[in-house]
């Protein structure tokens, strides 16, 4: 029990910070990315002893993660928006936003389905085939959401700033 624990721990410390920037990208929240990481790293140490065995951890972290952000996005108090007449003040960050900023607002803006393909292909750079298979859909599907979701950011992303602004 001690060495699965010990090497549990060892795979947290090393693969923690990916998880972590990856469900951000799924989600776009930090304080949400963190706790869909703790959820997924909760459901790997379960199947743990089974995980060692077939030396799929990678993958079947990325599938758990992908998955928990998925199940989190339909949940109804996700789905709340609170309309106020006036945004609160948020401080200027200094310089100019970075480009990476607007990829997220984007990415943020996509459907759970869409931001999870476009995430897994193009982020962690899977095949279609390994996209599809951690998604449990076709390798079709797969193309389809990722043109609509890369179509969408393009479209987002070439009416520049106010319109990410606007539909924050």
């Amino acid at each position: 029990m001690q060495d699965r624990d010990a090497e549990f721990v060892e795979y947290v410390d090393a693969r923690a910070l990916v998880m972590r920037r990856t469900a951000y990208l799924l989600c776009g929240d930090w304080h949400r990315a963190e706790d869909l990481v703790q959820t997924a790293l909760t459901k790997i140490y379960v199947a743990w002893p089974r995980l060692r065995k077939d030396g799929s951890v990678d993958a079947y972290s990325r599938k758990v993660l992908v998955r928990t952000a998925i199940d989190e996005s339909r949940r109804a108090f996700r789905r709340r928006e609170t309309v106020v007449d006036t945004l609160p003040e948020v401080p200027a960050a200094p310089g100019n936003v970075d480009d990476t900023v607007d990829v997220r607002r984007a990415l943020v803006q996509l459907p759970a389905g869409q931001r999870a393909t476009v995430v897994l292909r193009y982020w962690e750079d899977l095949t279609v085939a390994e996209t599809a298979r951690l998604l449990g859909c076709t390798e079709g599907t797969v193309k389809s959401q990722a043109s609509k979701g890369l179509a969408t950011l393009r479209r987002l992303l070439a009416a520049g700033r106010p319109v990410l602004e606007e539909q924050r």
